[in-house]
């Protein structure tokens, strides 16, 4: 079955009508620009409208697959054409500028249905081109600009907040030849669209959903966002005066977090796990280490402990040994060095108060012992390949003696 070309009309216009090669532009009229304008916003309309009739037309993947990335590619040329054509000289005149900006809006709109409703058709890995880049980017900004001074930022706390602008504001701010695929903006975009869903909700006191969960229900998987909400965790676990109560709420959270659903398909760097896999692993080690002490007896080891803490603090920071590696590689170091018995103590929590006391690295002096144990569930790739790299320095060493 023939099916009519719906970009006809736009693609005419782009690369005809607009085209200072083909047309002299400057025979266009000031009616005629409005009628252009006008016409433009009518067939955004309608591409969208008939665009969905004739995808779900479809019955093979592959024919939608197809239809969605030809259309798509389309968008993106007739884009850079546009862009390119806003520099030209003949384009300076006010109503062919807002012929142009009309046009821009036009396509924008029109890659972000695709990209929204038919993302899994699309091949998402693949780099933006960089005329497609920099519209997002104008567009992603303006959007975050108007959230960050929204009651987003006012009624949720402050700390999250200010993480999640820093992940957006650097995404948008970023220069340079990096590569940046269509899953990165898009999910820029889902994140963005959930944010003002959340503060109309949140106008209409009808929202009992926090901005926690909204990041964890986008997979927001960015290191910083999972040290502060296990910290978080932590700290409120910590004002429980004994185990039994220590391990209750433990409990709860985790089943708090356990029941936040997960958007399936969307995640901030599919470079590193999912977020539910790292917090549930560190909510599992949390509580096998209270399991643990629940079973051990600590009292004999309690004035040991303090006289330790007590001359940690009193040792100048020369006396402590300074380890090159970060924190979060240490820490790894220390974990396996525990589950594999190298290291031997009566609970790996022992292993790290005995130890990291006496350590310093190069960007702070004083570490937190019980910091270092939370990072040690919380590995990222790069601190991964760190702590290979430094072990595999000491293997090469020990050979050569």
């Amino acid at each position: 079955m023939n099916q009519t070309y719906l970009l006809e009309w736009l693609d005419l216009l782009v690369t005809v009508t607009l085209n200072p090669s083909k047309t002299d532009v400057n025979e266009i009229t000031i009616v005629q620009s409005k009628a252009i304008i006008e016409k433009t916003i009518e067939q955004t309309l309608f591409i969208q409208s008939e665009f969905k009739i004739r995808v779900f037309s479809l019955n093979k993947e592959k024919q939608i697959k197809i239809v969605v990335g030809n259309y798509h590619s389309s968008l993106i040329i007739f884009l850079d054409n546009v862009i390119e054509r806003s520099h030209n000289v003949a384009f300076e005149r006010f109503d062919l500028k807002e012929v142009i900006n009309t046009l821009i809006s036009c396509f924008d709109e029109l890659l972000s249905f695709i990209e929204t409703r038919f993302s899994e058709y699309l091949s998402l890995d693949l780099r933006v081109p960089s005329t497609y880049l920099v519209v997002s980017k104008k567009k992603l900004k303006q959007k975050i600009d108007k959230l960050k001074n929204s009651a987003t930022s006012t009624i949720n706390d402050k700390k999250v907040t200010a993480i999640l602008f820093d992940n957006l504001y650097s995404f948008v701010n970023s220069k340079g030849d990096e590569k940046v695929t269509f899953r990165q903006v898009l999910y820029r975009k889902q994140l963005i669209k959930e944010l003002e869903l959340l503060k109309v909700m949140q106008n209409e006191d009808q929202a009992n959903a926090t901005l926690d969960e909204i990041l964890i229900y986008m997979n927001f998987n960015c290191r910083t966002f999972i040290n502060y909400f296990t910290k978080c965790v932590t700290d409120k676990v910590n004002c429980c005066e004994n185990i039994a109560s220590k391990m209750e709420n433990l409990l709860f959270y985790f089943k708090e977090f356990n029941q936040i659903h997960i958007k399936d398909g969307v995640i901030l760097n599919p470079h590193q796990q999912e977020l539910k896999i790292i917090l549930s692993e560190w909510f599992r080690y949390e509580m096998a280490y209270l399991d643990k002490q629940q079973h051990f007896s600590v009292v004999p080891f309690v004035n040991r402990d303090r006289k330790l803490n007590k001359t940690a603090i009193i040792d100048s920071t020369n006396d402590k040994v300074l380890c090159k590696l970060s924190t979060d590689q240490t820490a790894l170091i220390f974990r396996a060095a525990d589950e594999l018995k190298i290291l031997i103590a009566r609970s790996m929590n022992h292993v790290f108060k005995t130890i990291v006391p006496f350590l310093s690295t190069p960007n702070k002096a004083n570490l937190s012992y019980d910091s270092m144990r939370s990072k040690a569930y919380v590995a990222e790739d790069r601190d991964k390949e760190l702590a290979i790299d430094a072990l595999q320095c000491i293997i090469k060493k020990i050979k050569s003696y």
